[in-house]
């Protein structure tokens, strides 16, 4: 990688080398660790990896999904069908400290090329699986694209559609971006046992777990409520009520609630005491807080539709930019309300999350939200590359293969047609 390709990409990661097999949208497994600097080889198959064809937009001929989540790696095409290609994927694997298996669980092991396999070439290497419903259990085989797994771990409900039928609502996808997540972050705890200790492991995940586990508040909540009331109440400030586990209990807060300002709409969380004392000072009510003091942590006044019908008269005197200011003049949590397609004119936005340019990786993309105290975020260095694109690069300059070798291999279909 070039000087240039390093202060762009960041260099936390520079040494560690990924060998990535994947389809569609769990490669995004090894995305961060591409944009932190380490070098991810993407192994497809001759055919390439259709993600370039998957969702919508298509910018400049490829998918956005290929371009966000392929940018900053290198791609080889091996024809896993063929020994010379198995061959050149093992010397990839024997200078690798992980492989990603994104695929259906046990893809690598019906090519011959499974984790225990790789062990006799890396006995130090990290294999990750990642899948939409794990390597074990009923689902195992049951096909699933993203949202599946969301509807799966109570994250995302129908609504009504055209003649009432039941449609998809826009929605945050949690599975096939948490799964990832917590992925990278076990990939890295396990590469780092095993640059200590030279004992690799297989790691999975099922993406299906990973939306559970990212909305575990109210899973969790639920469950504690299964046990008896003289075991697991309410909050105090709402007299001990078992109120609906995580946000579905706050649709009838005063306190913390949306209010529509005067030219969209404003978050108002002023559950703990000074808080709200705070806000009626700083708007000349202090009878409102005499009026309504409320518990010191987590009151809510929910319920009390007089005061909610007071502060949406207040709040509608000022633009979301004024009650902004206004929560930084005076300590107030406050908080615009955003969508995806507003959020880029937002001024912290703007400040902490730089688009990453178009003329380098093809689209605009926003960058690695973790950076180094004082710099810049990371960001890739390379667009997503065309598939294959690097085959002829790896294997020579990587792998050290001469002329004579490389024409072997790709003759006897290692790289495919």
């Amino acid at each position: 990688m070039s000087d240039a390709l390093e202060l762009v990409g960041g260099s936390l990661l520079r040494g560690l080398r990924v060998v990535e097999c994947s389809m569609l949208g769990p490669g995004a497994v090894s995305t961060p660790l591409a944009d932190l600097g380490a070098d991810v080889i993407k192994v497809e198959p001759p055919s390439g990896d259709y993600i370039r064809s998957m969702s919508w937009p298509i910018v400049e001929g490829s998918s956005l999904l290929h371009l966000h989540i392929s940018r900053g790696k290198r791609s080889i095409t091996l024809d896993l069908r063929t020994d010379a290609g198995r061959e050149v994927f093992l010397d990839l694997v024997a200078g690798a400290d992980a492989v990603i298996e994104a695929m259906r669980p046990g893809g690598l092991d019906r090519r011959g090329v499974g984790y225990e396999r790789l062990r006799q070439v890396n006995p130090a290497v990290v294999m990750f699986t990642i899948s939409g419903y794990g390597m074990t259990g009923p689902y195992r085989e049951l096909p699933s694209h993203g949202i599946a797994y969301d509807a799966w771990a109570g994250t995302v409900a129908p609504v009504a559609g055209p003649d009432d039928l039941p449609s998809i609502p826009d929605h945050t996808s949690i599975g096939i971006a948490a799964g990832p997540l917590f992925g990278t972050a076990a990939i890295l705890a396990a590469v780092l046992r095993a640059r200590a200790t030279g004992e690799g492991c297989h790691l999975e995940v099922a993406q299906s777990d990973a939306a559970a586990a990212f909305d575990w508040l109210r899973s969790e909540g639920h469950r504690a409520y299964a046990r008896p009331q003289s075991e697991v109440t309410g909050n105090a400030a709402d007299g001990y009520e078992r109120r609906p586990p995580g946000t579905a209990g706050m649709a009838d807060s005063v306190r913390y609630q949306f209010y529509a300002s005067a030219d969209g709409h404003v978050l108002f969380m002023a559950s703990e005491r000074k808080f709200w004392r705070n806000f009626c000072s700083a708007i000349g009510r202090d009878d409102l807080f005499e009026a309504h003091p409320g518990s010191e942590v987590a009151d809510h006044a929910r319920g009390d539709l007089a005061l909610r019908r007071e502060l949406a008269a207040i709040f509608l005197r000022r633009t979301t930019e004024a009650w902004v200011e206004f929560g930084l003049d005076h300590d107030v949590p406050l908080c615009p309300v955003n969508t995806p397609a507003t959020i880029a004119s937002d001024r912290q936005f703007a400040d902490r999350m730089p688009w990453q340019p178009s003329d380098r990786l093809v689209a605009e993309q926003l960058p690695f939200p973790v950076r180094v105290a004082g710099e810049a975020p990371p960001a890739a260095g390379r667009r997503a590359p065309a598939a294959g694109e690097h085959t002829e690069e790896i294997a020579r300059e990587l792998l050290g293969y001469d002329e004579e070798r490389f024409e072997r291999l790709r003759k006897a279909g290692a790289f495919g047609g």
